[in-house]
């Protein structure tokens, strides 16, 4: 298997345009410096040996040895050896809320952005264990089901909006069933999950179905998101941000339900915390997650990894020595024609 070590050096690339546009400039300013001294003709006469070709030669070699850099810089890898490994781990899906109301701003900067970042952090610290999200609002969606590929799980979390669920509500009864029903039935391992949202949920079921959660060996945390004062939901009408009202006119205020998220991790044989100290949940979830009983399974991957930068970096050092020995005399090789023709 072929990688590279650090893809994001390859936004080194976007120098190259400016580097390019300055070549342009330098040319066009050293042409018309040379206009101004003197006629074509006269100038070939006092400079019979000089070609301005080279100059753009030299930016191409220069240019390809950049360009083998940047590679170097990356660190191109290859997987010498692909193996079985036995791995021990927690399944673990992590249900995040797009409602409307997770764009009040109780919290710095939203509960969205929070919540995001929140489920980021989580995904980083539960590394080792196979890891799922879940979406929901007014519906509930399976968005990627369980792996180790822990970048598509922060992409995914980087990525969610309220866009992403088209009926709002805070359907948390939905999003315990498409776990419960993602989930391999083994009564032998626990599972986990982290519900992030506001728990602006109305379902009576809600708790009832975390009991029946727990009885097939799933355990729900819940992590509260806002504040118990609350705050109005921003809505954006043409562009401009209003806030959202009720039938009556007034203002909605859409406020944390503790009480609520405190019964759900409870019949759910977990915990309840509030996002406000999100470092330390993150670090008592994981706690509480390595706890449960772990599950073994089987994992194809390379053993090691072996490093080529030396060769785009051998390449690229060649290209810049040769690129600083070439001068800017006319080579037989290169014919008599010259800029100053043109």
């Amino acid at each position: 298997m072929f990688q590279f070590e650090h893809p994001e050096f390859f936004w080194a690339f976007a120098a190259f345009p400016l580097m390019i546009a300055f070549f342009v400039m330098t040319g066009l300013y050293r042409k018309r410096a040379m206009q101004r001294f003197g006629e074509n003709s006269l100038l070939m006469q006092l400079m019979p040996e000089y070609s301005t070709k080279k100059h753009l030669v030299k930016f191409i070699i220069f240019m390809i040895a950049m360009t083998f850099l940047v590679i170097a810089w990356t660190n191109p890898q290859r997987g010498t050896k692909k193996q079985k490994v036995k791995r021990e781990s927690v399944d673990v899906f992590i249900a995040l809320d797009l409602s409307k109301s997770m764009l009040a701003q109780d919290i710095a900067p939203n509960r969205m952005e929070r919540a995001k970042r929140f489920v980021s952090d989580l995904t980083d610290a539960l590394k080792g264990n196979r890891i799922g999200t879940v979406i929901f609002a007014g519906n509930a969606y399976l968005q990627m089901p369980l792996t180790t590929d822990y970048s598509a799980a922060k992409m995914f979390a980087r990525s969610a909006n309220t866009q992403m669920v088209p009926s709002q509500g805070t359907a948390l009864k939905e999003a315990i069933k498409i776990v419960m029903e993602s989930f391999e039935r083994d009564d032998k391992h626990q599972k986990a999950l982290v519900i992030v949202t506001d728990g602006e949920d109305h379902e009576k079921e809600v708790v009832e179905l975390a009991s029946e959660a727990l009885a097939d060996g799933i355990v729900i945390y819940t992590v509260g998101v806002g504040t118990i004062d609350g705050a109005p939901i921003p809505v954006f009408e043409n562009g401009v941000e209003r806030m959202k009202r009720d039938i009556g006119g007034e203002i909605v205020t859409t406020r944390l339900n503790e009480d609520m998220l405190r019964n759900v991790a409870k019949a759910g044989g977990g915990n309840y915390f509030n996002i406000k100290a999100d470092r330390k949940i993150i670090s008592k979830l994981k706690e509480r997650v390595e706890q449960l009983d772990k599950r073994s399974f089987e994992q194809r991957v390379f053993e090691t990894y072996d490093s080529y930068f030396q060769i785009p970096l051998f390449i690229g050092i060649l290209l810049i020595v040769l690129e600083f020995m070439l001068d800017f005399r006319k080579s037989r090789w290169w014919g008599s024609r010259d800029i100053f023709d043109v």
